[in-house]
């Protein structure tokens, strides 16, 4: 007879724990929504140099890519390292119940959304006022620069010293710290290596708001977790970024294919042989316009008939970027040399286009365009 009232405690027991388990869990998400509600208003009492925008911050929900649009809650725009080692101190002492996320914005050309951050904070990065650019002599010449530079101001400044950094990306108005997070290629990569390879000493703020001096000497782990970790072990904020002499002018040649397999072997033997160019890179041209008017070919509008021996209308492309570094004392041998690095190819259907030029205008040439920024932000761009 005892059974039932066996049953019925078992029961009520059961009902209790379920009851419990509700309310906890129901508590658990009431905490973390009055965290999450609670932590960008906490913002506005923090002590920085610059501001937080807390409205108006759709350009944070952009970036090249035009794949994904997350709008964060507030955007900070640093004037000090210091700035940026608050914030995120701030979201850490906060804790992960905020499930407030941190990420750094250069110059917005991210691809998947790696620079927004979906209800979080978002730290835009060229609003950062460090110590003034630092142009270092010697044996080794290097350059002091704040991350949120962008590298064509670096190449401006460096010049005056008759020197330039090792390795470039084909595109220079990208901030110091987008571009070694992610790793920096160029056409100089098969020669000095990537961006992140030419990297003498690190600033870093990490997740938990402290500011990090690293190298390869110094705190190593952290110094290759940063450079092409895209964001994820720290925050670049400084750089020293190794230098050499730059050259006074350069000869700067495009050549076409409408082969792939010939492009590749002819971009292979460049890139193996001893006496070769400075800079060589491959890219796709998907020619809609026809030659002269495709902005990535590059070719000159003033000399229609070299672009015209292609009939090319809608078709897939493919062309190597050259360039052989001079002074103009020695143009004659520097013609010998690009001669002798191209190899003959009778059956090779190409185009090419040079012109000299002094260093500078080639690594600049494409200019910052706001139209041009802005017609390509509205298409989307797969990675």
């Amino acid at each position: 007879m005892r059974y039932p009232s066996t049953f019925f405690v078992q029961q009520n027991n059961t009902l209790s724990i379920i009851s419990f388990t509700i309310l906890l869990i129901s508590c658990m998400v009431l905490k973390s929504r009055l965290c999450s509600s609670t932590a960008p208003s906490s913002f506005k009492a923090l002590q920085v140099d610059g501001h937080f925008s807390f409205v108006q911050n759709e350009f944070a929900a952009r970036d090249f890519g035009n794949q994904f649009h997350f709008l964060p809650s507030a955007v900070l725009h640093p004037k000090s390292v210091s700035d940026i080692a608050t914030t995120i101190r701030h979201v850490w002492q906060i804790g992960p119940g905020s499930e407030l996320t941190v990420a750094a914005r250069g110059h917005g050309h991210s691809l998947q959304g790696q620079a927004q951050a979906p209800q979080g904070i978002v730290i835009n990065m060229e609003s950062l006022k460090g110590q003034e650019m630092q142009v270092h002599m010697g044996l080794f010449p290097y350059v002091d620069v704040s991350a949120g530079k962008l590298w064509i101001d670096i190449l401006q400044e460096c010049l005056k010293f008759g020197l330039a950094p090792k390795s470039w990306t084909d595109y220079l108005h990208l901030t110091v710290g987008g571009t070694l997070s992610n790793a920096g290629i160029s056409g100089q990569a098969f020669r000095h290596g990537p961006q992140i390879s030419n990297v003498n000493q690190l600033e870093v703020i990490t997740g938990k708001g402290e500011v990090v001096i690293c190298s390869e000497e110094q705190n190593a782990d952290l110094f290759h977790g940063v450079l092409g970790g895209l964001g994820q072990f720290g925050i670049i904020t400084r750089a020293q970024i190794s230098l050499e002499p730059a050259p006074k002018m350069v000869k700067w040649i495009r050549v076409l294919y409408s082969d792939f397999d010939t492009f590749v072997k002819d971009q292979e033997h460049l890139i193996s042989v001893e006496n070769t160019f400075d800079y060589i890179e491959g890219l796709v041209i998907i020619n809609k316009t026809g030659l002269i008017h495709n902005w990535r070919s590059s070719f000159n509008p003033q000399d229609p008939v070299k672009a015209s021996r292609f009939v090319s209308d809608r078709r897939t492309l493919f062309c190597l970027e050259l360039a052989k570094n001079f002074n103009p004392e020695n143009a004659e041998k520097t013609d010998q040399e690009r001669f002798g690095s191209i190899r003959e190819s009778p059956e090779l259907e190409r185009l090419a286009a040079e012109e000299p030029s002094p260093k500078w205008e080639k690594l600049g040439r494409r200019s910052e365009s706001p139209e041009l920024e802005r017609l390509a932000a509205e298409v989307p761009s797969p990675k």
